[in-house]
């Protein structure tokens, strides 16, 4: 695991002035080495950071040169399947009919970033990016064609930002390294904002990020750049290389409609095991996050079948029980015979990472787990550089109890005439949500049950989109929309309702939310808290869920693998009792959250009261301050709890503070750092 800064056109100054900075932003990805390579005549610099995992020597140093010296990488991430693409690799040379066509090539090392640009350039980018099984982003620096390709792996992993900065395109694995570099100037992108405060899931969802001009590279794409485009400040498409749709596509043309449910979880526990396998690798210390829950505890159980020791697991606990998991995964841990690791923390340990989330993440966030997932990336740092994760399993196998319960007021809504549909929407929409809930909060008491809820602003939002859309998939997206009024963010030109994709033609209502979740939900949320959490520890997390053959093998599966007696991820529960006791995992799912409700209303009250301050808003000039004074005001009262929109809305201030208010903190961007540089004649590294 690493990170990488680059840059493409009329380069100011020196290379090192340029990049210098901007890797010193990137340190927590890569502590073990960095390194520098330019071709200034070309127009090209490119900077790592290096987290050691695999191949430790010199030899797996980047920027790194092909054999042939047509290619340079930053590279970031992990080929899992490199040493069977090196064994392609050498049998192809082997059988080379023309003696003089085979290439002379002796590895260096045993990195996957040698293997990565042999295979391209012996099969081609497209096909070197199909045949490698992994995660990753890079910059590859083509000089006979003077082009530089970036690409992002398929599920969206890792992260790869690029746009313009000063006289050319500048690109990194994430926002803080870019902000470091001379001539950034760009400002808040206010749809953008709009958008992150439109939608529950609080982050900035691809291809946007929250500066205006910079963008994210979507999952399974790539985007090729010549000179040319950066004289003509123009930025080509990028293209797809894989796509859910293509293999939801290929699944529909061939089902496993004939599979009995044992032969389900045969498949996956073929396809699953393999990839957990395959991420073991590393040449340095391995071990693997551990809630207790049925994803985690595959994982492990996998894990500790094919090792040859106890495998080191990391647990996070909180006093407080409602949010505590640590008992379920001490017994999990013991059951599988795990080198288990726990932490129980109180409050104000939780609490005192809060300031330092808007450092951690590049961007607004607002995903409450996020602090835990910092908390226990820390623990287990401190014994292993490498952890596998269970993420990905809801939304491959159907985990997520929003699907069946939307799915089933769906169904009820379809019920309704069409014109009585019609004649509510207009109604409510005349009214208001925030309207309604004040006519009604007076007589609340007065009123029937299901009455009595229209009194939540939230609800009869709620209400109001089911009563709008037309397709389930479109209630899904807006059910999982904020209760934020569209005027909360001032001088947006736009408001997008949620962070999901297009629908998918094709899909019934349970797939396609899975199919909105996995390709908005996970790589914009669950994947972003993941990657810099971990990294911000210096900590590689591997999410074996996430696997390309068990993401297309989860498609072709029977629903009934997915959904069966009442309840969701049926395969991956019955496949987990092959390994653990179903007493010890089979329970409702309880998240990985903190109480926020709580402590807005008292350890973080003066916190969050000098972000939501009036005047400060109003000298912001980003939301409207009387609707944000009201809700800090209810929720203290406790007549409504706000604490989602709240916290989404905290979490944006606490990253402006960081980044965007004069005199915030830059990250030591100007310290001088030592570069070791790579001749970019012969791609062999030399001390600058």
């Amino acid at each position: 695991m690493c990170g990488f800064v680059g840059f493409l056109g009329r380069i100011p100054g020196s290379a090192r002035d340029l990049l210098g900075p901007a890797s010193c932003a990137l340190d927590h990805r890569g502590p073990d080495d960095i390194g520098l390579w330019h071709d200034t005549d070309a127009g090209i610099a490119l900077a790592h950071r290096r987290l050691s995992v695999i191949d430790l020597s010199a030899a797996g140093l980047q920027p790194m040169a092909s054999h042939c010296g047509r290619f340079v990488i930053a590279y970031n991430g992990e080929i899992y399947n490199h040493r069977e693409l090196r064994a392609s690799l050498d049998e192809e040379d082997r059988l080379a009919p023309d003696l003089s066509a085979r290439p002379v090539r002796r590895w260096r090392g045993g990195s996957d970033t040698e293997t990565l640009l042999a295979a391209i350039s012996r099969w081609g980018i497209e096909r070197a990016l199909t045949r490698s099984i992994g995660m990753f982003a890079f910059a590859l620096w083509d000089r006979e064609l003077r082009t530089l390709t970036l690409a992002r792996d398929r599920m969206g992993e890792k992260p790869l930002y690029y746009g313009w900065v000063g006289a050319g395109l500048a690109f990194a694995s994430e926002l803080k390294a870019l902000r470091a570099m001379p001539g950034f100037s760009a400002g808040i992108d206010t749809p953008a904002l709009a958008a992150y405060m439109a939608q529950a899931s609080g982050t900035v969802a691809a291809p946007q990020s929250i500066y205006q001009g910079i963008r994210k590279l979507m999952p399974g794409g790539t985007i090729v750049l010549r000179q040319g485009d950066v004289d003509a400040r123009r930025l080509p498409a990028p293209a797809a290389y894989w796509s859910l749709t293509q293999v939801i596509r290929q699944a529909r043309r061939d089902p496993l409609r004939e599979t009995s449910p044992k032969g389900a979880v045969d498949l996956v526990d073929e396809a699953l095991g393999e990839a957990v396998g395959s991420q073991m690798l590393a040449d340095v210390p391995l071990g693997a996050f551990l809630s207790g829950g049925v994803d985690s505890s595959l994982i492990v159980a996998m894990m500790q079948r094919r090792s040859a020791g106890p495998v080191s697991t990391f647990s996070i606990g909180f006093h407080d029980a409602r949010y505590d998991e640590s008992a379920h995964a001490r017994a999990v841990a013991a059951h599988l015979g795990t080198k288990h690791h726990q932490l129980i923390v109180d409050e104000r340990v939780a609490r005192d990472v809060i300031p330092e989330l808007g450092s951690i993440f590049c961007e607004p966030f607002a995903d409450r787990s996020q602090i835990p997932t910092v908390l226990v990336s820390r623990l287990a740092r401190r014994e292993v550089t490498v952890c596998l994760s269970g993420d990905g399993g809801d939304e491959l196998f159907g985990g997520y109890r929003r699907y069946r319960d939307v799915d089933r007021i769906w169904h009820r809504r379809a019920a309704w005439p069409a014109a009585l549909a019609r004649l509510g929407a207009g109604g409510l929409g005349m009214i208001g949500a925030e309207r309604l809930s004040s006519m009604l909060m007076p007589i609340a008491g007065m009123l029937p049950a299901v009455m009595r809820k229209l009194a939540d602003p939230a609800v009869s939002a709620q209400l109001g989109a089911l009563l709008r859309s037309e397709r389930l998939d479109a209630f899904y997206a807006s059910s999982l929309a904020s209760s934020w009024p569209s005027r909360l963010v001032c001088a947006a030109e736009h408001r997008a309702t949620a962070d999901h994709a297009a629908a998918m033609p094709g899909l019934d209502g349970m797939e396609a939310m899975m199919a909105a979740d996995q390709t908005g939900y996970l790589p914009n949320t669950i994947l972003t808290k993941v990657d810099r959490a971990a990294m911000s520890a210096s900590l590689e997390s591997r999410i074996p869920m996430l696997d390309v053959r068990v993401v297309e093998l989860a498609w072709r599966l029977p629903r009934a693998a997915l959904f069966a007696q009442g309840e969701g991820k049926w395969v991956l529960r019955r496949l987990l009792d092959r390994y653990v006791p179903a007493h010890l995992t089979h329970r409702p799912k309880q998240g990985f959250g903190v109480p926020i409700d709580q402590w807005l209303r008292g350890p973080l009250r003066d916190w969050a009261q000098a972000l939501l301050e009036p005047g400060y808003l109003r000298r912001q000039g980003l939301f409207d301050e009387t609707m944000v004074t009201r809700r800090w005001r209810e929720h203290l009262d406790g007549r409504f709890d706000w604490q989602f929109d709240l916290w989404t809305l905290l979490m944006f201030q606490a990253w402006y503070e960081t980044w965007m208010k004069p005199g915030a903190c830059q990250h030591d961007a100007h310290r001088a750092p030592r570069l070791v540089e790579t001749d970019p004649g012969h791609g062999d590294r030399a001390l600058a």
